[in-house]
Order: structure tokens, then sequence, then C-alpha cells
């Protein structure tokens, strides 16, 4: 464990914007003795970036993110499940608002080439992980430590269907959406909010979020469907109650709980696909083909349209800038889901 966290808070208390803080071998220029709690940010107001300082026994450079007029530029994101589907595109839209962005995902092969699309080093940084494994989410926790000191941005977004009748469905499928979409969450949470909460400890007026990506099916039941709306409405009441732990470390956590997203791989998939799965399961009255699925669905939207990724981006945009809210689920559905 290193004293990253706790520098990178140092900077984000003096200098009220983002930084990344790495490990360097060049002479410190400053050096912070004794406990970093102790020291007052206020020495540090007129620095001028990058600098190289020395917290104990580390070195460290401390450079500047990208900068803007809205709250979300130059923030350090993570996106878990970014390679692809509504996870490649958060990662897009952050990247473009002037994010450095971690691009994780259990196709570590997809997450280089997507971070490599992105922009490379110095904007994405690409993560090989299994968020269903503890080890795994502490590893990623870590590197995120090592490569930029911190982060102000946790995006839970990698999920999976396992669609199904609850007279049918193999308890295996069962277990592993409940993995990936339910316990996966508590993981992230918990190792990123560490991180997040030491970061705290020197920047307690510096506020940064969690969101879980879930679904309007964490809002409305979904019929032959039961594993993945079962683990969705269990993410909102994790959403409900981190948010009351996580406050006291300067946490917001929300959720958004988007449409269905059929240009994604998650629906359109030719071989395990919603569209298909769906088809299969006999979930849609009278469908022949994929896309008398997709007509249904569409049906059911009063704008007529699935889920993009923008749609969601904007949400998230929202609850970065919206200082004054955790604990939410807000619905990003075209009018199909609507709160009462």
């Amino acid at each position: 464990m290193s004293n990253a966290p706790e520098v990178r808070g140092l900077f984000l208390k003096a200098l009220g914007r983002p930084v990344i803080v790495a490990p360097s071998t060049a002479e410190p220029t400053v050096t912070f003795d004794g406990p970093l709690t102790e020291v007052c940010p206020c020495s540090l107001k007129e620095t001028e970036l990058p600098v190289v300082v020395r917290a104990g026994e580390e070195t460290y450079e401390v450079r500047p993110t990208r900068t803007g007029e809205r709250t979300i530029n130059g923030r350090v994101a993570l996106v878990t499940g970014g390679a692809q589907g509504f996870g490649a595109e958060i990662a897009r839209g952050l990247v473009e608002a002037g994010c450095f962005v971690y691009v994780a995902d259990l196709n570590g092969e997809g997450a280089a080439a997507k971070a490599a699309e992105l922009g490379g080093e110095g904007v994405a940084h690409p993560i090989t992980v299994n968020v269903a494994d503890e080890d795994s989410v502490a590893a990623m926790a870590a590197e995120i430590e090592r490569v930029t000191g911190g982060l102000d941005l946790v995006v839970s977004n990698a999920g999976i269907v396992r669609a199904g009748s609850v007279l049918e469905q193999d308890a295996s499928a069962f277990r592993l959406s409940t993995d990936i979409n339910y316990v996966a969450f508590f993981l992230v949470t918990k190792h990123l909010g560490q991180l997040l909460a030491r970061q705290h400890s020197t920047a307690p007026e510096w506020l940064t979020d969690i969101i879980q990506i879930n679904s309007k099916s964490g809002l409305v039941g979904s019929n032959k469907n039961a594993a993945y709306a079962g683990s969705k409405f269990g993410g909102i009441g994790l959403v409900q109650s981190f948010a009351l732990e996580m406050v006291a470390h300067g946490v917001k956590v929300n959720a958004i709980c988007p449409g269905n997203f059929y240009d994604g791989p998650l629906w359109s998939d030719p071989d395990r696909g919603l569209f298909v799965q769906y088809l299969n399961s006999g979930k849609v009255p009278g469908a022949k083909t994929v896309a008398d699925v997709k007509e249904f669905y569409e049906a059911k939207v009063p704008m007529r349209r699935g889920a993009q990724g923008i749609d969601v981006l904007r949400a998230i945009f929202y609850i970065v800038e919206q200082e004054y809210e955790t604990g939410q689920a807000v619905p990003v559905t075209g009018g199909q889901v609507m709160l009462s």
C-alpha cells in the first residue's frame, strides 16, 4: 500500500482539479515530512504542475489532466465491461469529455484494443479483470493506485443476461447472473471504495462517484428473466445502502437504469444476444424471428427507440455534476418505465 492516494488528495484539495500521481525516479522538489493528513494543502496552492514530490520513501510525479468548464473534465474514471456495448460507448464519451479512462474487461485483448483506439497511453489504460473474483478486483484497484494514484469516477457497468423460465433455468445460470450483476458490484465498491476513502482523508471536500449501470429491469419485473431482474433489483438495494455509508468518505453512489440497448452485443449478438435468447425461450408470444422480437420491444417505448450510449453518458454527467444527489436510481428508458 502506497502513499499515492493521500498525495493525490492533497493536490485535489490544494488545486481544486484532478491530477495524476505516478511513481517517479526524478529528484523531488517538494518533500512531505510526517503524516500526510497533517500537511496543510495551502502550501501547495501555487504549485506549478508537473512537480516531483517525496512522501516518506516514495517519490511521485504529480501532473495535470486535461481541463475544461464542466465538472467531468479531467476526471480519472474506471469503466468495467468497457471493451464493448454500453461500456465502450461510455468509455469513448468520457475520453471525449477530457477524462483519463481505465477500460476494464474480462476480455483483456478487447480492453487493450479499445484503450488504444481511444488514444492509448496518457488517455486510456486497459485492465484485464474478472469482476466476480475478489482477488482480480483487488489487483485492479492496486493497478489504478500505481498508475494514477487514485480516481474520481467508478462506472460499474459489467453485466450479463441469462434469460429463462423459472421452471426450467439451471441454477448455475441463475448464480452466474447473480455473481456478475450483484456480487461484482459489491466487490468493485469495496476495493475501489477503499481507494476513494484513502484519497478523501486528505481531500475531505472533494466529491467522487460510484455509478452502477443498472437496468429498467431493476425497476420493474421481467418475464422469464428473473435471474437478471432479481440481480438488478438487488443492485439498487446495494446502491442505497452503499450511499448511506460512503457519503462519510465523500463518495456519492447512484444507479442509472437504461432501457434496452438494441445495437450492442447484449441484444444483437447472433449466438447469445437477448433477441436470440428471447426468441428461443418463447418470451415474446407469436415471435418467429429476431426481427419480430425487436419490433415487439421497440413498440413498448413511447419514444420508439432503444437507449443509446449518449443517453447514458448524459445521465453520468448529471450525476457527477449534481453534488446534492446520492442513493438514487435514474431511469433512462425513453418513457418505458416511469417513477411514481
